[in-house]
């Protein structure tokens, strides 16, 4: 009868108007011990249970983060930050981060950045501040963020098919299985480096033309 202590404390907990998940977590506390479990093992039940029935993902926790970070100047930081430095150009800039985001892809690394953490708080104002020091004027600020969200797809879209364990190159595995043609996951990766050395050529030449049509423009 111990056991059922924990529904008491539900009971408790939801008619003095606390908050519902600390007397959930309080009610499975006191039911684990009142079975005999010792508070180790209840710990461990807790981050099964969650890791088990997590459907939001990390990236939704990170974006209250991101966006303290930006109101707390992250986003001037980062412009100030290539104004100091020489030479540096938007199309440059995008070029040096496609490779970044294609390497790291390669790597398994998809999460390393993307839209929310990498493009919009630093690679984005970081880029408009290189153009605005390049050419005052000559570029679309709304052209380069879409270019800089753009190049971050691509780098990803065709850098993690190298990266053997991807979700992509299992399922034309599977796909390919069902035909009968049986092909090795490290085969598809491999045949994969072309297909992102011409996206990098391809998209970082048209990246470089940017600060080439901005310089006729002046």
């Amino acid at each position: 009868m111990l056991v059922l202590a924990g529904i008491a404390v539900i009971a408790l907990g939801f008619l003095l108007r606390f908050n519902p998940l600390l007397v959930v977590a309080a009610s499975a506390l006191v039911t684990g011990l009142a079975a005999g479990l010792d508070p180790l093992k209840i710990l461990a039940l807790f981050g099964k249970a969650f890791n088990q029935n997590r459907f939001v993902s990390v990236v939704y926790i990170v974006l209250p983060v991101i966006g303290l970070l930006e109101r707390n100047g992250l986003q001037a930081r980062a412009a100030a930050l290539v104004g100091r430095l020489r030479g540096a150009t938007p199309g440059r800039l995008l070029a040096a981060y496609l490779l970044f985001r294609q390497l790291t892809a390669a790597l398994g690394l998809t999460s390393v950045a993307g839209h929310p953490q990498t493009v919009r708080p630093l690679v984005a104002p970081m880029v408009e501040a290189a153009a605005e020091a390049e050419a005052p004027g000559a570029h679309d600020p709304q052209r380069l963020r879409a270019l800089a969200a753009a190049t971050d797809n691509i780098g990803l879209f065709f850098g993690e098919d190298i990266f053997i364990a991807i979700g992509s190159i299992l399922l034309m595995k599977g796909v390919l299985q069902g035909y009968g043609i049986a092909v090795a996951p490290f085969d598809l990766s491999v045949w994969a480096i072309p297909t992102a050395i011409a996206a990098l050529l391809i998209h970082g030449g048209r990246l470089l033309l940017l600060d080439r049509r901005a310089g006729s423009r002046e």
